[in-house]
């Protein structure tokens, strides 16, 4: 029979019994909090979400920045054996309702500065009783409103709820492979595997560490790294609401004393773009990379500038976090490493049989920290959760030594700043406008070897658009990550015989566009 297991209580109410409750657990802006006064902020919260109506299983949406009240809401679900389902604050309204619905969030927690947009969503969601409230928050709306701060203010509530290790735990929306909005719904026991396998192993994190990371808590990768990681270790956290900008994680490195800092390759770029001094991340003893793959160039002319090694890696939200890495001493840059220990690793054909070293294919992951499948998604769970196998739609190959590193897509899928981007988005996007006729994008690697979205286009007969227009309508449409970072012209979409867009000739033609001068694409 299953022992009970629950993740809170293994994040956070251990320390307390093994007499760490004075350890520090979140600094950052909003001021300091050790593990005692967590937990009986968590506690009270539990106790808050309970008479705001929130009932075992039921999911509480999070549209909140990373801050205190993000953690607390986040182990308070966790507590009473509600689901949290942190998402993107990038989101504009109808986005953010679309979740609301699909969801069928009981709860909306927001923080101050996503008020606006959060209350234009709440009202298209029928299933929603109640918005609980950041610091500040002035709206207004016809369902019921919860200070957190009046939350935190309930009697503490007793053991947490009866959850197994197998138990519903949170969601985490991902666009995934198959380019909609998909709930990865992943269990108690996870937190425990990643930790225990990444965390532990590779990042070696030490209860004296300080975790700093640009990717923020909504992400899989960020929540791991804000969230689960430090806590389970008895570390500490630096929050930090405000987007994430090199000059600004440097000074709280400085001012909060990080010692593991985590990022994407674009923000790794964006930092030696900045110009910071060869001194400003002095107290990090270690970085890790995810999100997208990590260029050899980019690698050595961060640790050269900066003195701090990076242990670049992939994950993916179906499996939580980090699976596949490199590892410190023993960093071949341009790879991802070789498998986390408790992961299994293979790379098949397209007919599904095992490839030679050296032979480029389809990688597939097996892990206990799997998702148990997609929320309401059947199609695209069959697809990606293969029995024991999950499909990471990546093409990798592996070299003789064991050493695994990333081709690209094995679909038409691109990564910008390490996030999923559907081409047929930015698409839809693009044909909104009058002027376009026909819209293609693809994806292309900068300057720094970095995939971003290319846009090809046909206009309309009479249009004439500039580049700039485009790129701006799709910047007011879509998050910002997703908009193309150029757009390149044509009479005609270079075609089969059957009709349909040759993307390869288009992906061939935009490896020069972001880099090199342009060249002519010819329709055939």
């Amino acid at each position: 029979m299953n022992e009970p297991f629950n993740a809170s209580a293994y994040l956070l109410d251990r320390h307390i019994d093994k007499g760490d409750g004075d350890r520090l657990a979140l600094t950052g802006s909003a001021g300091d909090l050790t593990y005692a006064q967590l937990l009986d902020r968590v506690r009270r919260t539990a106790t808050g979400l309970r008479g705001a109506g929130l009932l075992p299983e039921q999911r509480l949406l999070m549209f909140m920045a990373d801050s205190p009240e993000f953690v607390t809401v986040f182990l308070a679900a966790l507590r009473i054996g509600a689901v949290p389902v942190p998402v993107s604050t990038m989101l504009h309204a109808d986005g953010l309702a679309e979740l609301l619905r699909d969801s069928r969030a009981r709860l909306l927690a927001v923080t101050a500065e996503f008020a606006d947009v959060a209350v234009r969503a709440a009202a298209s969601a029928p299933e929603l009783i109640g918005v609980l409230t950041g610091e500040g928050v002035q709206v207004s709306t016809a369902l019921p409103m919860h200070a957190l701060s009046e939350l935190a203010r309930a009697e503490p509530d007793g053991a947490p709820h009866a959850t197994f290790a197998d138990s519903p735990a949170f969601w985490l929306y991902t666009s995934g492979t198959t380019g909609t909005p998909k709930a990865a719904m992943h269990r108690h026991g996870s937190i425990r595997v990643v930790y225990e396998t990444y965390g532990e192993q590779v990042l070696g994190i030490r209860p004296d560490d300080r975790c700093l990371s640009a990717a923020k808590a909504f992400f899989a990768y960020g929540l791991g790294n804000t969230v689960l990681f430090p806590l389970a270790a008895g570390a500490a956290t630096i929050l930090e609401p405000a987007p994430s900008r090199p000059e600004v994680l440097a000074e709280r490195a400085r001012t909060h004393g990080a010692t593991l800092f985590f990022a994407g390759p674009t923000f790794f770029a964006n930092m030696l773009r900045a110009e910071l001094p060869r001194h400003a991340l002095d107290g990090v003893r270690l970085s890790a990379s995810a999100g997208e793959p990590l260029p050899a160039s980019l690698y050595r002319r961060w640790t050269e500038h900066f003195g701090v090694d990076i242990l670049d890696g992939i994950g993916m939200t179906e499996m939580l976090h980090i699976f596949l890495s490199n590892r410190q001493g023993d960093v071949r840059p341009g790879t991802t490493g070789v498998p986390v220990p408790g992961y299994e690793l293979r790379i098949l054909d397209e007919e599904g049989h095992p490839v030679p070293s050296g032979t480029p294919g389809t990688l597939y992951v097996r892990g206990e920290s799997t998702a148990t499948g997609y929320w309401s998604r059947y199609a695209a769970s069959r697809q990606v959760f293969q029995g024991e196998w999950l499909c990471t739609g990546d093409t990798y190959v592996q070299d003789a030594d064991g050493y695994y590193t990333c081709l690209g897509r094995t679909g038409d899928m691109l990564k910008a700043s390490g996030i999923w981007v559907s081409p047929a988005e930015v698409e839809t996007r693009l044909l909104a406008h009058p002027a376009v006729e026909e819209a293609v994008v693809v994806g292309a690697a900068d300057g720094d070897g970095l995939e971003k979205p290319v846009a090809y286009v046909v206009t309309a007969v009479g249009a004439a658009p500039t580049e700039a227009e485009l790129i701006e309508f799709c910047r007011e449409g879509l998050p910002s990550f997703k908009r193309p970072r150029r757009v390149v012209f044509v009479d005609a979409m270079p075609t089969t015989a059957t009709g349909k867009v040759r993307r390869v000739e288009l992906r061939a033609h935009a490896a020069g566009v972001l880099s090199g001068p342009h060249q002519e694409v010819v329709a055939s």
